[in-house]
């Protein structure tokens, strides 16, 4: 995951996934979209898809990129747990209710 977040630190790469939420593009019609060099927006591509975050497939002479939604949802979801709002696995969540059981007892012992 650390990957991930070390792509989407840079805002040309958020804005090219923001392109692809849209639909499948290929280099050439995402680079339409900015004002810098293809072998630049190729340079992007690759970390994107190093994260994993975007997958390529060959169509005829063409490669079209579009997201790897698995991987968004997995960031998506860690960034979600951590700010509270997010749903914990059954494994966190017990572990959590067995750690909140033994600070109860805990107390009580001490009240005691």
């Amino acid at each position: 995951m650390n990957e991930s977040f070390k792509a989407l630190a840079d805002p040309t790469r958020r804005q090219i996934i923001r392109l692809l939420r849209e639909k499948d593009r290929t280099a050439g019609e995402i680079s339409d979209f900015f004002n810098m060099s293809k072998p630049s927006i190729s340079h992007h591509l690759n970390a994107l898809k190093h994260a994993d975050l975007v997958q390529d497939e060959r169509k005829g002479q063409f490669i079209v990129y579009s997201l790897n939604t698995t991987v968004l949802e997995e960031v998506l979801g860690w960034l979600l747990e951590l700010t509270g709002t997010g749903k914990h696995t059954e494994t966190e969540s017990k572990s959590l209710d067995g750690e909140q059981s033994r600070q109860n007892i805990d107390s009580e012992k001490e009240a005691d």
